[in-house]
């Protein structure tokens, strides 16, 4: 997919970082895809920035070295994504930078592809259609993959659900950015365990920075294979949103905080009930009502796969919901109110695969 590029010389140098730790599950297929990429390998360097793995996702990676002299293994002692993605930064020395998950694999055209519509429509930042596929072959796994896919489940996040034709977002997966973006807005935020990724792009927005989504660009995650790593994942999602608010002085978008605020007026008609029946009556129509929409999606979903998904569907929408709104009122608790940033670096909490 490279017509509009006349020759290889044409072509931007072209860095990829792919921060991973305890990947071994999955990092051998992200590699392969990125090798069987259309887009030519004098053209391309690979940095893998490891988190210290304690698995065999080093070893996995050495012996993609010994074979590739485009791939090279950098260290993150510090262990956190925004680190792994800075150090590349810093170690890259292509004209157009990839971010790329070790979680993920590409379609043949996906590098060129971005390359071109960075250069054809002077982008800063563009990225693709996120296909989300089960972690392993159980009911539980599928249920999470679809859950990650439905809008009832993520809103209107466009790189999940999917759209028809390109358009300006405020965020992409696996972004695939201008260099001069870097220099001119600096590097990720490394306070933010999670989110990093959203931060940076309304930064970039902020600073007069285009960010396209194009449904020609495809890519596959492979989404977590239990609820209860659901339920962690997004509650630290939800937890550090606060900390991205703050940062970028307002609210990302109202997408972000339905959960939360649905948390909230359960807890408060909950406490509220009490002293008063009518409360008690509040608190059944909204539980009820979010339990009839849950239940309603569930089922059209799951008459369409597999009747038996049903209960995990439930469950999953649940974990999803309630884990982040929990999350992002704890963080306002934690880091709007107590501050809790300001005194200490908020710890990573392992999100096991």
């Amino acid at each position: 997919m490279l017509n509009s590029i006349n020759t290889e010389k044409d072509l931007p140098f072209v860095s990829i970082i792919i921060p991973c730790r305890n990947e071994e599950e999955f990092v051998e297929k992200c590699l392969d895809s990125i090798i069987a990429n259309d887009f030519p390998k004098n053209r391309l360097e690979v940095l893998v920035v490891d988190g210290m793995s304690e698995d065999r996702t080093r070893e996995i990676v050495n012996g993609y070295l010994e074979k590739y002299l485009f791939i090279r293994l950098l260290d993150n002692p510090n262990k956190i994504t925004p680190s792994s993605f800075n150090i590349g930064i810093k170690n890259a020395r292509g004209e157009v930078i990839m971010i790329m998950s070790s979680h993920a694999t590409y379609e043949k055209d996906y590098i060129s592809k971005c390359v071109r519509y960075l250069r054809k429509y002077d982008a800063d930042n563009v990225g693709g259609i996120c296909v989300t596929l089960p972690g392993r072959d159980t009911l539980q796994a599928n249920s999470i993959a679809l859950v990650l896919s439905h809008p009832f489940g993520v809103g209107n996040a466009y790189f999940r659900i999917g759209l028809k034709k390109p358009r300006s977002v405020d965020t992409v997966p696996f972004g695939c950015f201008k260099r001069e973006v870097f220099s001119k807005i600096g590097l990720f935020d490394e306070d933010l365990v999670r989110n990093q990724d959203d931060e940076f792009n309304l930064r970039l927005i902020k600073n007069g920075g285009k960010i396209l989504l194009f449904p020609d660009i495809v890519s596959y995650y492979y989404s977590r294979d239990r609820i209860s790593k659901l339920s962690k994942m997004y509650f630290q999602y939800g937890y550090f949103k606060p900390l991205v608010a703050q940062k970028v002085g307002g609210l990302l978008t109202w997408r972000q905080i339905i959960p939360s605020l649905l948390v909230s007026l359960l807890f408060l008609t909950g406490i509220l009930s009490f002293f008063g029946k009518h409360f008690f009556l509040l608190f059944l129509i909204i539980l009820g009502t979010y339990a009839c929409v849950s239940f309603f999606v569930s089922l059209s979903l799951a008459l369409r796969r597999d009747i038996r998904l049903i209960p995990f569907l439930i469950a999953s929408f649940a974990a999803a919901h309630w884990s982040y709104g929990v999350g992002y009122l704890k963080g306002v608790w934690d880091i709007i109110i107590w501050k809790k940033n300001m005194k200490h670096r908020i710890a990573d909490v392992d999100l096991t695969r």
